[in-house]
């Protein structure tokens, strides 16, 4: 499966592949698509501190209640 190393550490942070998207200002519909062929590795990092970036946001969120 092509950018499985995404979903898999998106899937062990507790991450949605539609948080991405958002993030990225794309439809879920249209990541997913993106997904299906191997993304250069510079674009995959972009996605990887996307990731940190969500599970920083949550972790935050979580503590402050």
């Amino acid at each position: 499966m092509n950018n499985n190393n995404i979903r898999v550490r998106a899937r062990n942070q507790g991450v949605c592949l539609w948080q991405i998207a958002s993030k990225l200002n794309m439809r879920d519909s249209n990541f997913s698509r993106m997904l299906r062929t191997e993304l250069p590795n510079e674009q995959k990092e972009n996605i990887f501190k996307i990731i940190n970036e969500i599970v920083k946001e949550r972790d935050l969120n979580t503590t402050e209640s």
